[in-house]
C-alpha cells in the first residue's frame, strides 16, 4: 500500500498576507518546518527544528483549507524549498488555489508556485534559480549597509520583478525613516510593512 505523503507543518492558520505584494489579501498559512538558513534576528526561530509530531497529511491540510473563505495560500516557513513541495501544490491547484512562496532561495524549488516572494539572506547565499523565478524581492534591512547589499540583488532579478524593502521589526524606529528616505530617492523601490504585527495578527 503507497504511503499518503506528508510534510511537516510546525503551523497553519487562516489570516491576511502582512507583507509585500499580496499585503492585505485574505490567505491561508502552511508554515513548514525546518531551516538551514538560521537568521539571527528571525522571529520565528522555533519553525527551524522539525519533530515527528509535526507530519500532517494532505488530506488533513485540505480539511482544514476547506474551511477557509480564501483561494489563495501562501507556503512559508522555515525554508520551504527544503522539502519536495510536488505532491501539496498538485493538490492546491486542483481544488482551485493560487499559491505563494516565501523562500530565501537556497535550494531549487519542487511544485508549482504562482507567486514567488524571494527574501534573500546574508546567512546563507541564494542559488541562481531564485533570481529567475522571483516576481517580488524582498529585502530586510537591518542595518544601513543593507541598501548597498539590496541593490546587488535587484541588478539580479528580471524586469518585471517588483522590489520591496521591509525593515527588521526590533530596528524600525531607527531604520524605517531611512527606508522612506531611500525609496523617495529610488523609486524602483516599494515599502513593505509587517502589517500584519501593527494589527496584531498571526
Amino acid at each position: 500500500m503507497k504511503q499518503e505523503p506528508t510534510l511537516p507543518v510546525m503551523e497553519h492558520f487562516f489570516t491576511l498576507q502582512g507583507e509585500g505584494y499580496h499585503s492585505g489579501r485574505a490567505a491561508y498559512f502552511i508554515r513548514l518546518a525546518g531551516c538551514d538558513v538560521g537568521c539571527v534576528w528571525c522571529d520565528v526561530k522555533e519553525s527551524w527544528t522539525i519533530s515527528p509530531s509535526q507530519y500532517l497529511t494532505l488530506d488533513q491540510l485540505l480539511e482544514a483549507l476547506s474551511k477557509a473563505a480564501t483561494d489563495f495560500v501562501v507556503i512559508t516557513g522555515g525554508e520551504p524549498t527544503m522539502h519536495d513541495l510536488t505532491d501539496l501544490t498538485s493538490v492546491l491547484i486542483k481544488n482551485g488555489f493560487e499559491i505563494a512562496i516565501e523562500t530565501a532561495g537556497v535550494h531549487p524549488l519542487k511544485g508549482h508556485i504562482d507567486w514567488y516572494c524571494f527574501s534573500p539572506k546574508k546567512f546563507k547565499a541564494p542559488i541562481d534559480e531564485a533570481y529567475s523565478k522571483a516576481n517580488e524581492l524582498k529585502i530586510v534591512i537591518a542595518h544601513p549597509s543593507d541598501f548597498e547589499w539590496a541593490e546587488t540583488h535587484a541588478q539580479k532579478v528580471g524586469p518585471n520583478c517588483k522590489l520591496y524593502l521591509q525593515t527588521e521589526w526590533e530596528k524600525q524606529e531607527r531604520l524605517l525613516p531611512l527606508i522612506i528616505d531611500y525609496i523617495k530617492r529610488n523609486k524602483k523601490w516599494r515599502i513593505s510593512l509587517q502589517s500584519h504585527k501593527y494589527m496584531q495578527i498571526p
